[in-house]
């Protein structure tokens, strides 16, 4: 299993990611986000490709980078994979520091490598820097320099520090442990700090949606085609609710700060971009999360198709209805207040006030079809009653077909 262990049900599953702090001063400069297999875990059990891979995937499409970090900078261990290209980096640069681990070996192709990153944005960071290490290759393209305090005598440390500082770079303290290791990197010179003695690091851990296997690789296939079919893209997403839960959260981490707001699956997709979609779904062939069933998948798909019928009789928008009836159902199955569900995605304000507050035609599409699933309730709906049996028994057929598509 990985970070995201699927429950024995097979429909929702936690997913976990430590957050160490690095501070400048009194204050918060930075965040490193850590692999953690479960939320008890203290320290990384992995530091390869899988684990960044699934730093990454947590950070971008289930916690959503805003809620893990705030306007901070964010620290990311990368590999060889990701620095050379072979692995996709689903996020544009600024906010993310690349952290170059100490185990990649800088060759001529990773020195290159690091360096077209650096002319297309992204900040590098080198991490547990040893002078005289091949490391010293990317000193003029580098942002930031880690050091542990304990990796040399004060009489070769010193020194270096004073030479890099001279060099531009921001220094960061590592393993500050104790008040007087504090003092000690006060004295020689580093700019920003992080170690237990600042803050240990935390787990933080979330409920979420497993995605199969299947829908998985049909959607990354789907994205990987010569000719790309957005309709049948926005088709398989809209087959599995962990997928489409996903796009939005990946949404409103590419988005943040610029306040667009979503109305539809369609929308989504067009805003993320098909090679942030395609990047991302890479990322989760790598991180290997499980999926739900198709029963639950089917029962979902069809609420949600029911809310796009209805809310095409009141006159209404059915791309829109299908999101709400969708995004409900996801805090259903997540057993999940309403309310922080809504939070974490870039929903158009219309789509939220529906799902939350039952607010105008899409929350009036929604209490109907809810009504209408609870035989004990009166449908608020009545316009159409009678027909909406029939309607129920039309999305019920869709949403087998479509769900048993994307399932073989």
């Amino acid at each position: 299993m990985t970070a995201a262990a699927v429950d024995d049900h097979g429909a929702a599953s936690h997913v976990h990611i430590g957050r160490q702090p690095i501070w400048d001063g009194d204050r918060i400069h930075a965040y490193e986000l850590l692999f953690r297999s479960d939320a008890d875990a203290r320290i990384a059990t992995a530091r390869g490709a899988s684990a960044t891979g699934t730093i990454i995937h947590n950070a971008f499409t289930e916690f959503g980078l805003t809620s893990l970090v705030g306007d901070r900078r964010c620290f990311i261990n990368v590999t060889r994979e990701y620095l050379t290209g072979q692995l996709p980096l689903p996020f544009d640069p600024g906010q993310v520091v690349l952290e170059v681990l100490e185990t990649v070996d800088v060759d001529d192709e990773v020195a290159a490598s690091v360096v077209r990153l650096v002319e297309a944005g992204y900040d590098i960071a080198l991490d547990d820097f040893v002078v005289g290490s091949d490391h010293e290759r990317l000193l003029d393209v580098a942002s930031y320099v880690k050091i542990d305090l304990a990796s040399a005598e004060e009489s070769v440390l010193r020194p270096e520090v004073a030479r890099l500082r001279e060099r531009g770079l921001t220094l960061v303290a590592e393993r500050v442990e104790t008040d007087e290791d504090i003092a000690y990197a006060r004295d020689l010179g580093f700019h920003l700090m992080q170690g237990y003695a600042l803050g240990r690091p935390q787990t933080l851990s979330m409920r979420t949606l497993g995605v199969s296997q299947t829908a998985r690789l049909e959607l990354f296939g789907a994205l990987s085609a010569t000719d790309l079919d957005l309709p049948r893209v926005v088709s398989l997403i809209s087959a599995d609710p962990a997928l489409a839960l996903r796009v939005l959260q990946a949404t409103n981490s590419a988005q943040a700060g610029l306040k667009r707001r979503v109305s539809s699956l369609h929308e989504a997709v067009t805003l993320l971009g098909v090679n942030r979609i395609r990047q991302w779904a890479s990322l989760m062939v790598l991180t290997d999360v499980t999926g739900v069933d198709q029963e639950t998948l089917t029962g979902l798909v069809t609420r949600a198709r029911l809310c796009h019928t209805v809310t095409e009789w009141l006159g209404g928008p059915g791309d829109s209805g299908f999101m709400v009836g969708l995004v409900a159902g996801i805090a259903d199955l997540m057993e999940e207040d309403v309310h922080d569900v809504v939070r974490r995605l870039p929903l158009d304000m219309s789509i939220a006030a529906a799902v939350v507050e039952h607010d105008g035609v899409l929350g009036q599409a929604l209490q109907s079809v809810r009504a209408y699933e609870d035989w004990s309730a009166t449908p608020y709906f009545a316009g159409r009653s009678n027909g909406l049996a029939e309607a129920h028994l039309a999305a019920m057929v869709w949403s087998n077909r479509l769900v048993g598509e994307q399932r073989g």
